[in-house]
């Protein structure tokens, strides 16, 4: 493990009762990345984080973090921990609580208190710091306790569907705040099954299906290699778009059709150009035609198959 590495994992597997959640994994986390740990529900996202964490003990291979295998209770002072069950006390007076969860990672009560405005302020919920836990919405909880991962100032923060339950401007506040993270020299992994969230903050991902993994590498490198011409269209009228898309289906090797708009990836040798007179022929009104890079989700649904979209029920929270 170099001294780059903040995290370093070695064909790990874990099984549970005959099924196989993760199977023969590895991967590397550059210091400083945003990390994405990517697939659909069930592939073995929270597993893998839980192996990290050193909650659940992998049934064979390696993991290090920070440079050793001590595993993450042992680092828990350097590791801020997000995870996909909400684990927040419903009785307590919010304020309250985050500053139990701050001592309990050797923050003073005094400068607890102080990160706890300060974090409840910037996330707009000052006024329900005196309130109980339980008579706040979701989506506030799951702000809170999004709080109650950065008062010790981690250097490593590993969030486990951080977005669920966030309307779309939540959604954006937290973002932003990971975006600020990470050029403050933070390493983030955080695991979705959002591919088009991950594609605007992530630097490196690693895309796995049925617990095995289908690519990792940085986000850029991994979208310059997969090949294939794409490209973008969208009509004014979702009906007139269903009969243009029909005029092209000799044209196109997949889609991932909208109604309204779609991505393209087009048969080996074919222009975009015939395309796009094609399309035009159909008198369908174009609000959009543009050669693209191919998007995550394009890119994980050729990887993994459409198959992979759809995977069996998670085993113990796989």
């Amino acid at each position: 493990m170099t001294p780059d590495t903040v995290v370093a994992i070695d064909r790990i597997a874990k099984r549970f009762s005959g099924h196989v959640a993760v199977a023969d994994l590895s991967l590397r986390v550059p210091r400083g990345a945003v990390y994405g740990l990517l697939g659909p529900n069930g592939a073995g996202k929270t597993t893998t984080i839980r192996m990290i964490m050193n909650i659940t003990i992998p049934d064979e291979g390696t993991i290090e973090l920070f440079g050793d295998r001590m595993g993450g209770r042992h680092h828990s002072a350097r590791i801020g921990y997000l995870p996909e069950e909400r684990g927040l006390y419903r009785k307590m007076r919010v304020r309250d609580m985050l500053v139990f969860l701050a001592e309990a990672k050797g923050v003073s009560r005094a400068v607890g208190g102080a990160k706890a405005d300060e974090w409840l302020r910037r996330l707009d919920l000052a006024e329900w710091g005196p309130r109980k836990v339980e008579e706040l919405s979701k989506g506030m909880q799951q702000k809170v306790q999004f709080i109650g991962t950065m008062l010790h100032e981690p250097e490593l923060l590993i969030l486990d569907e951080p977005f669920s339950g966030l309307d779309p401007i939540n959604q954006q506040v937290l973002r932003d705040i990971v975006v600020h993270l990470s050029r403050a020299g933070k390493t983030i992994i955080f695991s979705t099954h959002q591919m088009d969230v991950a594609e605007k903050i992530c630097d490196h991902v690693c895309i796995i299906a049925r617990g095995q993994k289908v690519l990792d590498g940085a986000l850029a490198e991994v979208k310059r290699v997969h090949g294939g011409t794409h490209v973008a269209v969208a009509f004014e009228d979702a009906g007139a778009g269903a009969g243009a898309m029909a005029a092209v289906s000799d044209l196109v090797a997949a889609a991932d059709d909208s109604g309204m708009s779609a991505e393209l990836k087009l048969k080996d040798g074919v222009d975009p150009q015939t395309v796009l007179e094609r399309l035009m022929g159909t008198h369908a009104r174009l609000r959009r035609f543009e050669r693209i890079e191919p998007s995550l989700n394009r890119i994980f649904l050729d990887k993994a198959g459409p198959e992979a979209v759809a995977p069996a029920a998670e085993v113990a929270h796989a």
